[in-house]
């Protein structure tokens, strides 16, 4: 499977390049001027409040322009000096831009800052140090809980990883076994197939995304394995040539649903049944459906343990917009992924 580059990035700062950021840091900011405004103390007037707000969307834009050029050297730093670059970098913003803004002043004669430039700079200094601060404090504790969520996810890929069904292996050794005779060919191509199921599963080529060519790939050596063992009861219908094979998928995300197709759907049944692997470009998403034929009595042994792992490892690695959706539609079970195209988060 070809490489693919790594889901998260190593800062623990967010994307200060992004909508959010700017959205974020604009809402402290007027939330701040709103709460100053309505002090008790404050003399504020609807015409002062009004340029308030203006400056306060001035200074998120320029905040969110420095943080977006200096987050690749912010990038660079380690411990906790990321932090103490994003600080600094906001208090001088402040620093700059209330000069500016009190000269502004002077020079239209509005009349709206009171003080001079020394006393007016210090003052937004000092606010703007203490919600830095705050802020920044969130993002350690934001940063600390991804690590945690991390490890839990490696926990569960390395758990998944390490899982080769039992009776998956023996199934396959024995058509290995009756095949060796009467068709060595045939014999040897699940082996190969085999292998690179083991490969993948021990993880051999390293953490990390593989790519939705890799993950049909894995796929396909699984699903002609099953073939040999199910023969004719074992159908499958693929439509995936609308998808682009470089779109980065978590390893072994797509194998397990499809084991669980063949294991719940199409086992069970006598006569078998179709498992189709469908897909489409849906707006901004990549939507990714595989489904199969629900037999009229549940199988045992499922406890939906592994749509659960499947997720969570989606929502990890793609952020609240990714969902995915389960459930039984026309005598069929369908499992539906919705994936960004184009996610930057942690990715």
């Amino acid at each position: 499977m070809p490489p693919a580059p790594s889901s998260r990035p190593a800062s623990p700062l967010p994307d200060f390049c992004g909508l959010p950021a700017l959205f974020a840091i604009l809402l402290v900011g007027a939330l701040t001027a709103t709460v100053m405004w309505l002090a008790p103390d404050t003399h504020f007037s609807w015409r002062g409040y009004s340029v308030a707000m203006l400056f306060v969307a001035w200074l998120a834009v320029l905040e969110t322009l420095a943080l977006c050029k200096a987050s690749r050297w912010l990038g660079r730093l380690s411990g906790w000096m990321p932090y103490a670059g994003v600080w600094l970098v906001i208090v001088l913003v402040v620093v700059a831009a209330s000069v500016a803004g009190r000269w502004l002043d002077r020079v239209l004669g509005l009349a709206l800052v009171d003080g001079g430039y020394l006393r007016f700079a210090r003052a937004n200094a000092l606010v703007a140090a203490l919600l830095a601060a705050a802020m920044l404090r969130y993002f350690y504790v934001l940063a600390q809980w991804q690590q945690r969520l991390a490890a839990a996810a490696q926990a569960q890929v390395a758990a998944l990883q390490a899982r080769i069904r039992p009776h998956f292996l023996f199934n396959s050794m024995n058509t290995v076994a009756a095949l060796v005779r009467v068709d060595p060919d045939a014999a040897e191509r699940t082996i190969e197939d085999l292998s690179e199921l083991f490969r993948a599963a021990l993880g051999e080529q390293g953490g990390g995304d593989d790519t939705l060519a890799g993950e049909r790939a894995l796929v396909d050596r699984y699903l002609a394995i099953e073939q040999l063992r199910l023969g004719g009861r074992l159908r499958v219908h693929r439509d995936l040539d609308a998808l682009p094979g470089d779109f980065p998928l978590p390893r072994l995300l797509l194998q397990p649903l499809v084991e669980n197709a063949v294991r719940h759907g199409v086992q069970p049944l006598r006569e078998g049944g179709e498992i189709r692997l469908e897909g489409r470009i849906e707006r901004s998403m990549l939507v990714i459906a595989i489904s199969n034929p629900l037999p009229p009595a549940p199988t045992l042994g499922g406890t939906g343990q592994g749509l659960d792992n499947v997720r969570q490892r989606v929502a990890y690695r793609y952020g609240p917009r990714a969902r995915v959706e389960a459930g039984p539609e026309e005598c069929r079970f369908v499992v539906r992924l919705y994936l960004p195209i184009g996610a930057a988060r942690h990715g």
